[in-house]
């Protein structure tokens, strides 16, 4: 199923990571995904802060480097440059994934190719294609407390990454707690996609019609807001 997306309604990449952001409670444990969930890091609210880990064994990194003042010797788990707060720590990879497996991460904030109304998460391979590469994922969905996924709403082909059923490799079963995606944050209850928040300018039903499974109104669906960045 191909969709037409008004590409005049929809949020960057850099909103979608602010907003996932304001959800991180002060003092949380966090895990950001390689790649797109990575700029999470950059939007933390003023006094407000979280512990962010990675599988490699460093806690409490922050943002990525300026470009050319990177420190290769200081890289995140999909090998990109990274700053540390103060209090920092370094340890063996397996006393990091002891960490996820123990279940001391709050919030594990991952991208996505498929994301099932039951909570699955397809995000490491499209059916056969591609070198697979899962990483540390499988690890994360089941120890983090909280599953976030950041991501388009649509794929490039216009057709739903918000499905009744994922149809690529699973990441996880019933692992998601929360989509933030370039349209709306939809909350995944008892099997059910539920709506809480939305773009204004966009009707339900041009959502839903973006959406490959029912979307269920939250008891009160709220604009989506977000600063211009």
């Amino acid at each position: 199923m191909t969709i037409n997306v008004r590409e005049d309604i929809k949020l960057s990449n850099a909103q979608i990571a602010w907003r996932a952001a304001q959800d991180i409670v002060d003092g949380a444990y966090v895990n950001l995904g390689i790649g797109f969930p990575e700029m999470v890091a950059r939007y933390q609210p003023p006094g407000r802060e979280a512990i962010f880990h990675t599988e490699n064994g460093i806690l409490n990194f922050g943002e990525a480097p300026q470009p050319g003042e990177e420190d290769w010797d200081l890289i995140n788990a999909g090998k990109k440059a990274v700053t540390l707060k103060p209090g920092a720590a370094f340890f063996h990879h397996a006393d990091s994934f002891a960490m996820v497996r123990g279940g001391h991460l709050d919030v594990a904030i991952l991208g996505a190719l498929q994301v099932a109304q039951s909570g699955d998460l397809a995000n490491w391979r499209v059916g056969s294609k591609g070198v697979p590469a899962v990483g540390g994922a499988m690890d994360l969905v089941h120890g983090a407390r909280q599953v976030f996924v950041i991501t388009e709403h649509v794929t490039k082909n216009g057709e739903p990454k918000l499905v009744e059923k994922c149809t690529f490799p699973l990441t996880g079963v019933a692992c998601v707690t929360r989509v933030y995606t370039s349209h709306a944050v939809i909350d995944i209850v008892d099997g059910q996609f539920v709506l809480r928040e939305k773009l204004a300018a966009l009707s339900l039903a041009e959502l839903q019609a973006m959406t490959g499974a029912p979307l269920h109104l939250g008891e009160a669906v709220t604009d989506l807001v977000v600063p211009e960045l």
